[in-house]
């Protein structure tokens, strides 16, 4: 039986797209496993970790990475030049395994120079693209810079400090890296991550796949609003509007467009039975008082569980990202019947059909996300997942995928 790893950060990497596609590849009879740089609380069958000396590594690479990238604009998002990276070769999940899938490693877990050595294993290697990081020169999202399609350079996360130019290096380590190496194959969850790489100097010459993340259907789906608000504690009159993220001060996530929206909703229809639902890190005291509505802050939820109950409680969901490839999020609250409100931007508008199943607001149009949230609270319309995200057709993609990279 053809064993497949999965390699991720952590659990909360990437929505936790590699633990739900290794429990459905588990549920489809395939011999798994998941390798994992931190542990999660909510640990999973089938999951490894590297040895003790990865931590010390890790703890050099993030020093590394803050000292060489910490002065960027913070405006632009992460920026990931990992130097020494840790060779996970020898462990025996991975060198016993046939494919091996990279998830979202960025940051202090593997280096160039490690995909390079997984790539010499001569196994398949499939990477899902996360974030635009695979084919940029570090930036995980380049927003409106091109110069991914031809050459990075002179990285405007560094505009004040251009003395090492870590774009052009990071760039360049790829280039060689893909040029040498040909067992690579990528996925993409979204049509527009891919059209960006299909466009990218480094992939362009490449294949990439467009599978979207897969979905626990047992856990994400509708239930009764009012038995939901009963446990955790909702008025059943209130009209709730959800916010979440793993951090939700990112500056991808888009809080303040979402605060300017909540300024003008609130003059609109004032606030008395508003209720916005908070879940995720890093909300601060000023991003709390700025809220005009009631609030209630549910902090990082651990589990799928509580974060179905609050998709059913919530009357609308609202993610304000300003760049994002297939935010799990929302795919989450459309499978529990909640619409859902976003910008027109990344894959958001692959998941939303407009006035159907949520609201697509003009890109960085504060008034017409608030146009968006008032729509879908009035309306009343349900939030449902499109066709194309469908479980069985999702597993279905990637078991071709995996069956086909073993006759490379």
């Amino acid at each position: 039986m053809t064993k497949v790893v999965h390699i991720q950060k952590s659990a909360r990497s990437a929505g936790g797209s590699a633990l739900r596609l290794h429990k459905a590849f588990l549920q489809e009879g395939l011999n798994t496993f998941v390798l994992s740089l931190f542990p999660d609380e909510n640990d999973t069958e089938r999951i490894f970790y590297p040895g003790r000396f990865s931590k010390l590594v890790t703890v050099i690479n993030d020093k590394l990475n803050l000292f060489l990238s910490g002065k960027g604009r913070k405006e632009y998002g992460l920026f990931s030049y990992t130097m020494l990276g840790i060779d996970i070769t020898q462990l025996m999940h991975v060198k016993e395994a046939d494919i091996i899938i990279i998830h979202w490693v960025q940051g202090e877990f593997l280096s160039v120079s490690a995909y390079r050595k997984l790539a010499k294993l001569g196994k398949p290697v499939i990477i899902v693209m996360h974030d635009m990081w695979t084919f940029t020169g570090g930036c995980h999202y380049s927003f409106s810079c091109e110069k991914y399609k031809s050459e990075c350079y002179d990285c405007q996360i560094f505009a004040d400090h251009k003395r090492f130019d870590l774009s052009k290096k990071g760039f360049s380590a790829k280039r060689k890296l893909f040029l040498s190496c040909g067992n690579f194959l990528f996925i993409s969850p979204s049509k527009w991550l891919q059209s960006c790489a299909n466009e990218s100097s480094l992939l362009k010459a490449k294949h990439v796949y467009h599978i979207p993340n897969i979905l626990d259907d047992r856990v994400f789906k509708p239930f009764h609003k009012s038995i939901a608000r009963q446990i955790i504690d909702i008025d059943n009159d209130a009209r709730v509007i959800a916010f979440g993220a793993v951090t939700v001060d990112s500056p991808y996530k888009g809080w303040d467009y979402l605060r300017k929206a909540l300024e003008i909703l609130d003059r609109e229809l004032g606030s008395d039975n508003i209720l916005l639902l908070v879940f995720g890190k890093g909300v601060s005291e000023k991003m709390a008082d700025s809220i005009p509505f009631r609030k209630r802050f549910m902090g990082y939820l651990k589990d799928e569980t509580s974060l179905a109950l609050v998709y059913n409680a919530a009357d609308v969901f609202v993610t304000p990202s300003l760049a994002d490839n297939l935010p799990t999020t929302v795919l989450e609250s459309l499978a529990c019947g909640t619409p859902v409100v976003g910008f027109k931007t990344g894959g958001i508008p692959e998941m939303i059909k407009h006035k159907e199943n949520g609201y697509l607001a003009d890109y960085k149009d504060a008034v017409d996300l608030s146009n968006g949230l008032r729509y879908c609270l009035d309306s009343g319309i349900k939030g449902r997942l499109l066709p194309e995200f469908r479980k069985e057709d999702i597993i279905g993609k990637y078991i071709r995928i995996v069956n086909e990279a073993m006759m490379y």
